[in-house]
């Protein structure tokens, strides 16, 4: 919340924050006055957002990886990252169990977050994924059969459209494509720890 314009850290939030990360309340409202000395607005812009990314992702592959990150910490789609949007995603990509982590990687292939993904969306991923990918392993399949390959493993009803639980079923199975993806998205939060 907010008081007079200054970013306010709710006892609430202190509360959620302390009870899924397992930090004391000082350390919470010690990183909080970090984030706010940082963005004294108490949002992170994502412009700033992609300084961030800059660094753990140099490149213009980085670059096309962003917006879709960005996704994954704005979780109430406004446009900004606030502190309890950013600890969240902190403590889960750290801490969290691996149904929470696909959970919340869900919504970088979520375009625009209706809740399923499209083969549509999984193609315009993957093109911004491909150079990663490539990086990693030059003979990789051209970026629409990975698309194509993906999208199949994981909708099992065939109606078109991933379900979250589709998606966490398939990540969590042994199908390959699907594994290679999320393993690389994975990475990205790693290497920005």
């Amino acid at each position: 919340g907010s008081k007079n314009g200054k970013p306010v850290l709710r006892q609430q939030d202190v509360d959620i924050l302390c009870k899924s990360s397992g930090m004391q309340e000082e350390q919470v409202r010690e990183a909080f006055n970090t984030f706010v000395a940082d963005h004294p607005n108490g949002k992170m812009r994502p412009k700033e957002f992609k300084e961030i990314m800059a660094k753990a992702l140099p490149g213009k592959d980085g670059a096309k990886m962003e917006k879709h990150v960005f996704r994954i910490y704005d979780s109430n789609n406004d446009g900004f990252i606030d502190f309890a949007e950013f600890m969240l995603i902190f403590i889960v990509m750290s801490d969290g169990s691996p149904e929470e982590v696909l959970s919340k990687l869900f919504r970088i292939y979520d375009l625009n977050s209706d809740g399923v993904i499209t083969l549509k969306e999984m193609k315009k991923l993957i093109k911004d994924m491909y150079g990663l990918l490539k990086t990693d392993n030059p003979k990789v399949a051209a970026e629409a059969l990975i698309a194509k390959t993906a999208h199949a493993e994981m909708d099992k009803d065939m109606d078109g459209n991933i379900t979250m639980e589709e998606f966490i079923t398939a990540c969590m199975g042994q199908e390959e494509i699907t594994k290679m993806l999320t393993l690389k998205l994975v990475d990205i939060f790693v290497e920005d720890q």
